[in-house]
């Protein structure tokens, strides 16, 4: 079900019965008669089949002319991990767009970054998303203005900003157009918010390994104190002075504060956090598919939870998943595709260097 055109109507009305945590933010349910869409895991009375159809992505629901639910809050579920290992192309062009790469400028020059043209680009999203790229665009600085709007005390024009949106009036009006009300009127009253800094909170598909993040982070030279993590942020790097912090919570959840003197830095900064932290991987799919290879088989299940740590600045050329330093598993880590740079992890987490997995898989096939 990680493929647009490739969705099982049918499991995933399974799926929703069931209230099947596995499945959130994989697909979204769209409700005809009620014109919402909502996460597999909605608390809400389930319709009836008919009333539902399935898309892949919160933007596919939102081009197709659906609000998202208030109840089950669609920008608090894992992020959109369905493309994930389907599309190299894909994958580099929705960490660009994560980045801001359509808040100021447009498609053609999306693709032509990632060295493809407009017309392929925007079929492959339609194949892996269900929408065009602008549509992936916005519904990224609508959710986000969600969380900030629930998450955080700050003013109506300060998430504006905040969120990508390239002014108050036309986040005035996207909201308007989208839930029928302005987005003051989606901040419950009484809401807790939480003054120095904004504050949100991630989530992420458990397991995850924390220790061993923690651990590689601090090895690779970042502020590691207990189990925070904090890094200083630049002009030159991020667009803003100030600093970040982040933090495990709740399982399911990571907690984040991000002092900055330029709101429009913050979908830069959520987009770098994610890649340290490695927030977007699906662990089922990278252990499913590592586990075909007999030698990677007992270290997956051993640390299912392990995580690629991220660079703070990467250029995108490549996805980290995918990344392979060690060109003597070049020939056997071909299996591994798109989790190679995962499959090298486990094998270097082991102690199993590539010589030592050569001379086991020799042996075994002498025995």
């Amino acid at each position: 079900m990680e493929i647009a055109d490739q969705l099982d109507q049918e499991a995933c009305y399974r799926a929703v019965l069931t209230r099947d945590a596995r499945f959130d933010g994989r697909f979204f349910g769209c409700v005809k008669t009620t014109g919402i869409y909502c996460r597999p895991v909605c608390p809400a009375r389930t319709p009836k089949r008919e009333n539902m159809f399935f898309v892949v992505s919160a933007a596919a629901a939102e081009e197709a002319g659906f609000r998202a639910c208030l109840r089950c809050r669609p920008e608090t579920a894992p992020d959109m991990g369905a493309w994930r290992g389907t599309s190299n192309t894909v994958s580099r062009a929705l960490a660009l767009i994560e980045a801001g790469a359509l808040d100021e400028g447009d498609v053609d020059a999306l693709a032509g970054r990632l060295g493809v043209g407009e017309r392929h680009l925007r079929r492959l999203f339609r194949q892996h998303l269900g929408a065009a790229p602008v549509s992936v665009a916005q519904t990224r600085r609508v959710l986000l203005a969600k969380a900030l709007i629930h998450q955080t005390d700050l003013s109506m024009a300060q998430v504006a900003l905040a969120s990508g949106f390239g002014s108050v009036r036309r986040f005035n009006e996207t909201f308007q157009a989208l839930y029928g009300r302005p987005p003051s009127a989606l901040r419950r009253r009484g809401e807790k918010v939480h003054a120095g800094g904004v504050r949100l909170s991630l989530s992420y598909r458990s397991p995850y390994d924390w220790d061993a993040m923690l651990a590689a982070l601090a090895a690779h030279g970042d502020a590691v104190e207990g189990r925070k993590w904090a890094r200083r942020l630049s002009k030159a790097v991020d667009g803003a002075e100030g600093s970040v912090t982040v933090e495990p919570a709740q399982p399911g959840r990571v907690s984040i504060c991000i002092e900055a003197d330029d709101l429009k830095a913050l979908p830069g900064v959520l987009a770098r956090i994610r890649r340290v932290f490695d927030l977007s991987a699906d662990p089922e799919a990278i252990g499913r598919d590592l586990s075909n290879d007999p030698a990677l088989a007992p270290l997956v299940a051993a640390r299912p939870g392990l995580r690629l740590p991220g660079d703070w600045s990467d250029d995108g050329a490549e996805p980290p998943n995918d990344r392979l330093n060690d060109e003597t598993l070049t020939a056997r880590a071909e299996a591994w595709r798109p989790w190679r740079a995962y499959g090298a992890l486990h094998l270097a987490m082991a102690g199993i260097g590539a010589a030592e997995l050569m001379e086991k898989t020799d042996a075994k096939r002498a025995a």
